[in-house]
């Protein structure tokens, strides 16, 4: 048997909470698998197999009826437990009338959903990300459609060194300073942390309108993977102010959020937040704008990348010395894979 594309039993990142209102329904795919999210009116998120067990129609293209979803081919509701609790065509609801239901979690601002055994879902292993429910950060999110493989960002997330050339003119900077600095990479009984540091540096443009730095900087980048999801602490601080030594809290601090969920071999769902520490009345829509840019920019480098793997299935690739932190996370995830098929 060939290995799975995705991981299975871990837990994925479904949407942002806040998108999903009372009486909604998201459709989506995960993992290949059609997904209906949806919030009863009572304000309980729940995630069920996008299928109608009488004739197959999506249970998303119908509403939310107080704590149930109505299919709207034949008005068959179903429960957030997956059961069906109404056939209007007849009294007797059969045992079989019953979908699948993902158990899903609502915490620090989002949707985490458990696409594996049902059976292995542990509510302990929800990864935990604490700065969006944080006072002294301000937080926006939004999400990005890729059409590349869940690995092909997970690497792009990993390997900050490409800012210089692809974000050149949001918060990239001097390339050989990029490539002057020496990336660390830790294996961690969890996933992989990924640091670098470039002291003595020149703020790039997003720091300047954020922070309003007019002199060279001390700058930091920290990634943390763990199976789905990346967090990403990137700063800086006035150059001899101590960000290295732990002193950052006058310095500018931008945090981000990124999960990734694989929709099918070749596309990704991408949920992103950034946070910020200094502004306390919200994240101003340049610097929202201009992350976003920035973002945009990597999605259309792993289009273009998923295009000639496609089309090169075969053809061989090779690794430079930037890639140690992609790599050792590589290295992780197959541990994963190896495990689930173990199990």
């Amino acid at each position: 048997m060939g290995q799975s594309a995705f991981l299975q039993n871990v837990w994925y990142v479904a949407g942002f909470a806040k998108d999903l209102r009372p009486g909604e329904r998201i459709a989506r795919q995960f993992l290949n698998q059609p997904v209906v999210l949806w919030r009863s009116e009572g304000g309980m998120a729940y995630a069920l197999e996008d299928r109608c067990i009488h004739r197959a129609m999506p249970l998303s293209s119908g509403p939310v009826v107080g704590e149930a979803i109505r299919c709207p081919y034949h008005g068959l509701e179903f429960a957030g437990n997956g059961r069906c609790s109404r056939i209007p065509a007849q009294d007797k609801i059969p045992d079989t009338a019953k979908l699948r239901a993902y158990p899903l979690v609502e915490r620090q601002g989002l949707l985490w959903i458990w696409m594996g055994e049902t059976d292995k879902a542990d509510l302990g292993l929800v990864p935990d990300y604490p700065v969006h429910d944080d006072p002294r950060y301000a937080w926006r999110s939004s999400y990005f459609h890729v059409a590349g493989n869940w690995q092909l960002l997970v690497d792009n997330l990993m390997d900050l060194s490409h800012l210089p050339y692809i974000h050149a003119n949001t918060i990239g900077g001097n390339p050989d300073l990029h490539f002057r600095t020496k990336t660390q990479s830790q294996k961690l009984p969890h996933g992989v942390r990924v640091s670098r540091h470039m002291p003595d540096s020149d703020p790039p443009p997003t720091y300047i309108a954020a922070a309003g730095f007019t002199g060279k900087v001390d700058r930091w980048q920290e990634i943390e993977f763990e199976p789905v999801m990346i967090r990403i602490h990137t700063g800086a601080c006035d150059a001899g102010t101590g960000a290295y030594e732990g002193a950052r809290d006058h310095g500018f601090s931008m945090l981000g959020f990124h999960g990734i969920t694989p929709e099918t071999e070749s596309t990704t769902h991408y949920f992103w937040s950034m946070a910020t520490n200094i502004l306390t009345d919200g994240i101003p829509d340049v610097v929202f704008e201009q992350t976003a840019a920035t973002f945009q920019e990597d999605m259309e480098v792993l289009e273009l990348q998923q295009q000639r793997l496609s089309a090169f299935p075969d053809r061989p690739l090779i690794d430079i010395a930037s890639d140690v932190g992609g790599r050792h996370t590589r290295q992780f995830i197959a541990k994963c894979f190896k495990k689930e098929e173990i199990a």
